[in-house]
């Protein structure tokens, strides 16, 4: 299928987007963390050795750094997923290390908009329950979360997507679908890992200007990336290696 007939450009729809009204506060804030699992033989291996990072409300941030280098698990740990073995992670205010499964999933469905390599899209359920599905776990009402859902997919231009199921989409119109299933719950933070992964260059362009536009309008996003050229989208570029962070800079369009 071809994407140019549904450019990724946001449409005057209205998307659901974060009040930051200005904020300069942390909305992401990690001091100390370490990540180490025992691998038996009273032998450990640290994938985080004491990373300590703040991202800013609104700020667009890109996570780098080659295989084994820990960026994985920082994601893994910064989406609530896992859990440090040291340290302290707040997000948005809530001290989320020291949560338990229940409350950390509680956590990632209200602040977190997940965006994935892969899609992550239900294959037999249509663009529209897709983006619901959010909605769904959090007891919203029927008919609010339909209405809500039609409104972001019209905001990412899949207005006549909305029955079609992931096998009837492109890739990048499946990727659309995900970014607004990801918006869903006016999250705190987007992140994506690696959204460019699975598509050629000219509709990961259109995807990335995708998500400038979001930046724009107020989102704070987290990109995890091992392609130099996308993280050039974000306005910060953080370096890991060996479980440490290496770099924190500016972009280099942002240098200029």
């Amino acid at each position: 299928m071809d994407d140019r007939t549904n450019s990724a450009s946001l449409s005057s729809a209205t998307l659901p987007t974060p009040a930051t009204n200005g904020e300069q506060r942390d909305i992401i804030v990690v001091k100390d963390l370490w990540k180490t699992y025992d691998m038996g033989s009273e032998q450990q291996v640290s994938a985080l050795r004491g990373i300590s990072l703040n991202i800013r409300v609104n700020e667009y941030v890109a996570i780098m750094g080659p295989s084994g280098s820990g960026k994985s698990t920082f994601m893994n740990i910064i989406g609530c997923l896992d859990t440090p073995s040291k340290g302290e992670y707040w997000l948005n205010d809530h001290l989320v290390s020291q949560l338990d499964d229940d409350e950390l999933a509680r956590i990632r469905n209200k602040e977190i908009g997940f965006v994935f390599q892969t899609f992550n899209l239900l294959a037999r359920a249509s663009s529209l329950h897709n983006v619901e599905l959010p909605l769904i776990y959090n007891g919203t009402p029927a008919a609010e979360r339909t209405e809500r859902a039609r409104e972001a997919l019209r905001a990412v231009n899949l207005e006549g997507r909305m029955n079609h199921k992931p096998n009837e989409l492109s890739g990048g119109q499946r990727q659309r679908v995900a970014i607004a299933r990801a918006l869903i719950n006016r999250p705190s933070i987007i992140l994506a890992d690696e959204p460019t992964g699975n598509l050629d260059s000219k509709t990961g362009l259109e995807i990335m200007a995708l998500f400038d536009e979001l930046h724009a309008r107020g989102n704070t996003i987290v990109l995890v990336t091992h392609e130099p050229d996308i993280a050039e989208y974000a306005h910060r570029v953080v370096h890991i290696r060996d479980g440490e962070i290496a770099s924190d800079e500016p972009s280099k369009r942002f240098r200029r």
